[in-house]
C-alpha cells in the first residue's frame, strides 16, 4: 500500500471512502453532524459508524472513526486507530480510501501522520510468503491510503515516512518470525543482513563455521553443533563512520528453531518455537528502520544464530564449554541455550566500547508467568537506559517493565566445576538468566529486554496486531534510540 498526502477540503473530496475521527461527545457545526442521529454515535475509542451521503458529501462513503477522550490519546492509540480505518476499508473492498486529517493540537503533526501510516500498514499486514493462490486477496487489495489536511504542510509528509519506515521494519521482524523454521535457518539470516546490506546501506559481516571456529565462539558452536545447519554470527553497522555520535549495541537471540536440544521440549505447541528467533528479529527490523530514518547514531547489530536440535553431535547436559570472552559454562540444561549464544555475543560487543547495550530474547517461560503476555520483563544494570527504555515504551505501547538484577541473582549461576552454570533453576528463573547474561557485559551500561510473553500472540489485544508474530521490540527500539539525537 502507497502513502501519500495532500491538502484540500474534505466535505468536497473525491474518494471511494473518507475516514473522519471524532472525539467522544464531541459537537461539530458542519455537514457531518446532519448525516446521522446523535444516539447512534458515541466517539468511544475505535467505534466506527459507517455513512453513505448519497450526494450530501462528495465521498461515497464516510467512515466516522472514534479517538475517545483527548486526555487520553497517545500516539500509541492513533496507532490502533488508523488500523481500525484499515481494516474496515478492506473489509469494504475499496482500492483506494483517504484519512482525514483535523487540525488539532493535542500531538504534534509529524507525531500524528507518522501514528496514522505506522498504524494502517500494520493493521494491515498478513504473512502470505507461503500461500499459492493469491488471486482473490490481490483483487481485492488496499493499493492507496491518501492522507488529507486542510492545508499544506511539510510535517505531515515527513510524518509519514517515518511512520512507514517504522512499520516497515516491524514488518520484516514479523515475516521473520512467521517463517518456518525449515526456512528460516541461520544461513538464511545471514542472507536477510547482505539483503539489507544491499538495499539500505549497512556494513555487514556474516561469519561462518570457519569464522567462528577460527575466533572462538564456543557458545555458538555448542548449541548449533547438533544440528545439520550450521550456526551464524551477524555483524550489521550502521553510521560507522560518524565521528562524535553515541554507539548503540543491539544484540538478538537467533534460535531459528529450538526443539530444546537433548533437554527436549514436549510435543505441544513446539511448532511454536519458530518464534525463538525473535530478538533477532526485532534487531533486523530496528536496523532497516533506522537506515532509512539516517538516525545520526552508530547502531550496532549483532545476532548470534543457531538451530538448537538433538542429535548425536549435539552438546549435552554435563558439557562444560568455553565461550568467547574465555568463560566457562557448565551446561546443566540444553534447552537454556539462548543465554549461551547471547554470551558470545555480548562479550564480542564490548569491543565496540559502546555507549549502552540492549538485548533481546525469548529467552524464558518465568517472564511469561510473571508479567504474563502485556509487557517485556526489563533487567539492567544502567537507570538512564531503564529510563529511555520505559519512556519509548509509553509511547509505543510496547511496555516494558523493570525487574530486580540483584548479586543474588547472579551468585545463583556460580558453578561448582565452571565459572558459570546455564541454569539457578526454576524459582526467579528471568532474574537468574539475567544474572547469567551479567556476567558477559563487563561494566558497561546495558539492559536486557526477554520479549518471551510478546513475541508471539494467538488473541491480539491492539487492533494493529494479528495472530502470529507482532515484531516487537521495533517500534520501542527506534523510539528509543531516537532519544539519543534529540539529548
Amino acid at each position: 500500500m502507497d502513502i501519500v498526502t495532500t491538502s484540500g477540503d474534505y466535505l468536497t473530496y473525491d474518494t471511494p471512502l473518507l475516514v473522519y475521527s471524532m472525539w467522544q461527545d464531541e459537537a461539530t457545526s458542519d455537514h457531518i453532524t446532519t448525516l446521522f442521529e446523535a444516539e447512534d454515535w458515541s466517539g468511544e475509542f475505535k467505534t466506527t459508524l459507517l455513512i453513505y451521503p448519497r450526494g450530501t458529501l462528495t465521498t461515497r462513503r464516510l467512515l466516522l472513526i472514534g479517538l475517545g477522550q483527548r486526555a487520553e490519546l497517545t500516539p500509541d492509540r492513533l496507532c490502533e486507530v488508523a488500523a481500525t480505518a484499515a481494516q474496515k476499508a478492506q473489509e469494504l473492498k475499496v482500492a483506494k480510501y483517504s484519512f482525514y486529517v483535523k487540525p488539532d493540537s493535542t500531538l504534534s503533526t509529524v507525531v500524528y501522520a507518522q501514528a496514522i501510516a505506522e498504524g494502517s500498514i500494520l493493521g494491515l499486514y498478513s504473512f502470505l510468503a507461503h500461500k499459492t493462490d493469491l488471486t482473490t486477496l490481490n483483487q481485492h487489495a488496499i493499493r492507496t491510503l491518501t492522507i488529507l489536511a486542510s492545508q499544506t504542510d511539510e510535517q505531515l509528509e515527513r510524518g509519514v515516512r517515518i511512520g512507514e519506515s517504522i512499520a516497515r521494519g516491524v514488518t520484516l521482524a514479523r515475516d521473520l518470525v512467521n517463517g518456518p523454521g525449515n526456512h528460516i535457518t541461520p544461513a538464511k539470516l545471514g542472507e536477510t543482513a547482505h539483503e539489507l546490506e544491499q538495499a539500505f546501506n549497512l556494513d555487514v559481516t556474516v561469519m561462518g563455521l570457519d569464522e567462528l571456529r577460527a575466533q572462538g565462539f564456543g557458545g555458538i558452536l555448542a548449541v548449533g553443533q547438533g544440528s545439520s545447519q550450521p550456526p551464524r554470527f551477524i555483524v550489521m553497522e550502521h553510521g560507522a563512520t560518524l565521528k562524535d555520535a553515541p554507539t548503540i549495541c543491539l544484540v538478538g537471540k537467533g534460535i531459528t528453531f529450538d526443539t530444546g536440544g537433548i533437554s527436549i521440549k514436549p510435543a505441544e505447541n513446539m511448532d511454536a518455537m519458530k518464534s525463538d528467533m525473535g530478538g533477532a528479529a526485532a534487531v533486523f527490523g530496528t536496523m532497516r528502520a533506522i537506515s532509512t530514518l539516517k538516525l545520526p547514531l552508530h547502531v550496532v547489530g549483532l545476532v548470534s544464530a543457531a538451530e538448537n536440535m538433538p542429535s548425536s553431535t549435539a552438546y549435552k547436559p554435563g558439557d562444560i564449554i568455553t565461550t568467547l570472552s574465555g568463560k566457562t559454562v557448565e551446561v546443566l540444561n540444553t534447552d537454556a541455550e539462548g543465554r549461551i549464544v547471547l554470551a558470545d555475543a555480548l562479550f564480542y560487543a564490548q569491543r565496540y566500547n559502546p555507549d549502552a547495550i540492549i538485548d533481546l530474547a525469548t529467552l524464558t517461560g518465568a517472564v511469561v508467568v510473571a508479567l504474563g503476555h502485556h509487557a517485556m520483563g526489563m533487567m539492567s544494570n544502567s537507570d538512564d537506559l531503564v529510563q529511555r527504555l520505559t519512556q519509548a515504551g509509553d509511547l509505543t505501547g510496547e511496555r516494558v517493565w523493570r525487574m530486580p538484577l540483584w548479586d543474588e541473582y547472579k551468585k545463583l549461576m556460580d558453578s561448582d566445576v565452571a565459572d558459570v552454570k546455564n541454569t539457578g533453576g526454576r524459582p526467579g528463573g528471568a532474574l537468574s538468566a539475567a544474572g547469567f547474561l551479567s556476567h558477559f557485559v563487563g561494566d558497561y551500561p546495558w539492559t536486557h529486554l526477554d520479549i518471551a510473553g510478546v513475541a508471539m500472540t494467538d488473541q491480539p489485544v491492539k487492533a494493529y496486531q494479528q495472530k502470529g508474530a507482532t515484531g516487537a521490540g521495533v517500534r520501542l527500539l527506534v523510539e528509543a534510540l531516537h532519544t539519543w539525537t534529540t539529548t
